[in-house]
């Protein structure tokens, strides 16, 4: 991040800081919306720091399961953090610029974290996979060491798309305008900037899109349609409740996540004629709802996890 850093600052075509513009068209209401979007925020921190404090220190919910719900609510956190504190700042006191550093770091976090969540949903339905479909073998299949293991490699594919991605700017040339349609930097909203071809970047946007979310929610459609089956086979009423019941709190945080950044990318790419400020709503709502929602989700379904928040509360 640094040699990065250092190159786009000698690149003399490049500017020094660019203008974050929030949510054009809607600037009039910029404090008001900063109000929904630092609840969510503040809610979601709550619920994803109570999520890894309780599991971090259960010693009986040190299980593959709670593990990587452990990661995915790490992850929750440092995509939101990525995006609403900077994005109040521009609602509530105008900072809308933001260094070049800034703006680099930004990006690499907030698409590292997003590929890593999207793959972190993959881990956690094949954990589901395997505790229903196989569940003689779950324990000797995913260990703590081998999800410990599977963490990490979701991390890395991240880091290597992202990395690529930020490659790709250092040989674009920028004109004078330095202005970004958004409360954040991401890659495309940097490249269009550029007076030169970005035909590269958006092949690389269109690439990424494909292989991280077209790929992943194959794995996880995949994953359920052998579930389903597996349970429909389940003779007993009393076990088929049981096994519906361990998926339905995973399958509601996929469905949230999956649906909102489809829909996201879906009228970015073919919704011309949408307002603009209604695809960077929707872009934000990515960032904001699931790590709001996740926590709550899984605290409402997941049974040990909401027995061991009820004991510390009651024993506080």
């Amino acid at each position: 991040m640094n040699h990065l850093m250092a190159t786009f600052n000698l690149t003399p075509s490049y500017p020094s800081t660019f203008i974050l513009m929030g949510i054009p068209g809607l600037e009039a209401a910029h404090n008001w919306i900063g109000i929904p979007f630092c609840a969510c925020y503040a809610i979601g921190l709550l619920g994803n720091f109570t999520v890894v404090f309780i599991v971090g220190k259960e010693q009986t919910l040190h299980k593959p399961m709670f593990l990587l719900l452990c990661m995915l609510a790490l992850t929750d956190i440092g995509m939101s953090t990525s995006v609403v504190p900077k994005a109040l700042c521009i609602f509530w006191f105008n900072m809308k610029g933001i260094t070049v550093g800034g703006c680099l770091t930004q990006m690499f976090f907030l698409h590292t974290l997003s590929i890593t969540y999207s793959a972190i949903l993959v881990a956690m339905a094949f954990d589901r996979y395997v505790a229903i479909c196989n569940p003689l073998r779950y324990a000797i299949i995913l260990t703590n060491a081998r999800t410990a293991k599977l963490g990490l490699v979701c991390l890395t594919r991240a880091v290597l798309f992202t990395f690529s991605g930020s490659l790709l700017l250092i040989k674009l040339q920028f004109c004078a305008s330095h202005i970004i349609p958004n409360t954040y930097c991401e890659h495309i909203a940097v490249a269009k900037l550029s007076c030169g071809d970005i035909t590269v970047n958006q092949v690389y946007g269109s690439v990424v899109a494909f292989l991280v979310i077209g790929f992943d929610v194959m794995l996880v459609v995949l994953s359920y349609s052998l579930i389903l089956r597996a349970v429909l086979r389940i003779s007993s009423k009393k076990d088929h409740q049981k096994a519906l019941n361990t998926c339905t709190a995973h399958f509601c945080v996929m469905l949230l996540s999956y649906s909102s950044i489809l829909f996201s990318n879906l009228t970015h790419k073919f919704g011309q004629g949408i307002a603009p400020h209604i695809h960077i709503l929707l872009a934000n709502l990515y960032f904001i709802i699931p790590p709001m929602l996740n926590p709550i989700i899984y605290g409402v379904k997941t049974k040990e996890l909401r027995d061991k928040v009820r004991k510390f509360i009651c024993r506080r």
